[in-house]
């Protein structure tokens, strides 16, 4: 499995966000773009898909922005990853939704991506946005 610039930017994005959060405040996307170093068309394509989940919330115009719809420690990292990474399955037989494979219940290694896949899984949930701020 490997993480695409995409979903490593949301997270940066989701960050940079929670950190200059102030009450009721929106962060303008041009300030977040310039401190992460990222293309501003390039989270042009990511914020509506953040928008649509209900994670960031936006206005348009003066004093417009973004900003988190709830506390940090309320997102967990692996709900970020997958909105724009979809699944996170190191293996397609294992994706949400995948046709059965034939072989299942022969494979030799299906237990080791089942395994692997709980313990990314479980992993990526664990850790929120609160605990990323902290490093």
């Amino acid at each position: 499995m490997m993480i695409s610039t995409r979903g490593r930017y949301a997270l940066r994005v989701m960050i940079d966000i929670a950190e200059q959060h102030t009450e009721g405040g929106y962060i303008a996307m041009k300030e977040v773009a310039a401190r992460q170093e990222i293309s501003l068309k390039y989270l042009e394509r990511i914020l509506p898909d953040l928008v649509k989940a209900h994670m960031i919330e936006g206005v348009h115009g003066k004093g417009g922005g973004y900003r988190l719809t709830r506390d940090p420690k309320d997102y967990k990292v692996g709900e970020i990853l997958r909105l724009t990474e979809g699944d996170l399955a190191p293996v397609t037989c294992l994706e949400e939704g995948a046709v059965p494979c034939k072989k299942a219940a022969e494979c030799r290694t299906l237990p080791l991506w089942s395994g692997l896949n709980k313990v990314v899984n479980e992993y990526l949930d664990s850790m929120t946005l609160a605990d990323l701020l902290k490093y």
